[in-house]
């Protein structure tokens, strides 16, 4: 085993995936700046379960002003988690923000791993499905066209280039999973399945954008993590992308309605205008993942819903995990 970076550690993806890297034995060197995008207290609260494991290490600092070239040098894989998330955020001013996190902190990472391509396992970088925009075809294939409707969709499309720059021109050993709509205990309070759940104890109408025909192709978020740890221990031509979805479209009203029996609460919705920068659908062509990886799907939206919905009222309740 070895020792790994996971940048954006205390955050929804990146707690699981250190977790999940020590389980496997791995020594974990967490990088996070908690940002104030959402509360940094709860991101803490992710890592609690981990801070005293012998085998973790928590750098708080921002990629943009870390020394890089130095903590490269004391790992042997990178799990570049971090980015500055959401869609509708990312419009306007904010735009400054998630061009620094998203591309300038991405190169920056990748820069001081150039020379070290002998000595890395491998480069993981966190993309999304918003690389794709409305896409035309479902399910969406990784060569499909890559037109982001989105301020953030062109960020992350910006960093899975430069990762795919760097493996071509330099043999980085770097890979790119597109996350499609990953869920699950842990997830942001500004995500959608945060905030329904929420409303749903606290007896709220949910404000939904849009008439709830749109569909997602919902990952659990140990199953993303999963793509990780086999991206980690499976040899593949460097610098490819790869979906990671759930295996299945389903639209957001029979989602309401599940989330309705699982937490035994009405739902109540409010329609909203759409939002700019909402896909109308997304479903993830897994096949890629499939052959190279050995990646499959294990956690249905049934049992994940049912699994956030138990850490959902832990959560509410400041029940600790």
């Amino acid at each position: 085993m070895g020792r790994a970076l996971v940048t954006g550690a205390a955050g929804f993806i990146g707690s699981h995936l250190c977790r999940r890297l020590l389980d496997e034995g791995e020594e974990v060197l967490g990088l996070d700046c908690f940002t104030d995008y959402y509360d940094p207290g709860l991101k803490r609260r992710n890592l609690a379960g981990i801070l005293q494991h012998p085998g973790f290490r928590l750098l708080e600092q921002d990629l943009l002003s870390s020394d890089l070239a130095g903590i490269v040098e004391s790992v042997d894989a990178v799990f570049h988690q971090a980015a500055q998330a959401g869609v509708r955020q990312s419009w306007g001013h904010s735009f400054h923000d998630y061009a620094r996190h998203n591309v300038e902190a991405t190169q920056g990472l990748l820069e001081a791993c150039r020379g070290h391509e002998g000595r890395l396992r491998r480069f993981v970088y966190a993309s999304s499905s918003s690389v794709y925009g409305d896409a035309p075809r479902f399910p969406t294939g990784e060569d499909d066209a890559k037109l982001p409707i989105s301020p953030y969709g062109v960020t992350k499309l910006a960093g899975e280039l430069l990762v795919r720059l760097y493996a071509v021109q330099y043999g980085l050993p770097a890979v790119s999973l597109r996350y499609f709509t990953v869920y699950g205990p842990r997830q942001r309070p500004d995500m959608g399945f945060h905030r329904f759940f929420r409303a749903l104890y606290e007896g709220r109408e949910i404000p939904i954008y849009g008439d709830g025909e749109q569909t997602r192709d919902f990952t659990f978020v140990s199953d993303a993590v999963q793509a990780n740890i086999l991206a980690l221990r499976t040899p593949t031509e460097p610098g490819l992308a790869f979906n990671i979805g759930g295996g299945a479209r389903v639209p957001l009203r029979q989602v309401l309605d599940l989330m309705g029996r699982i937490a035994d609460c009405p739902v109540r919705v409010v329609h909203l205008d759409p939002a700019p920068g909402d896909v109308r659908h997304t479903g993830a062509d897994t096949m890629r993942a499939k052959g190279l990886l050995g990646f499959r799907a294990e956690v249905g939206i049934e049992e994940g819903l049912g699994r956030m919905n138990l850490w959902m009222a832990d959560f509410l309740a400041g029940r600790p995990e």
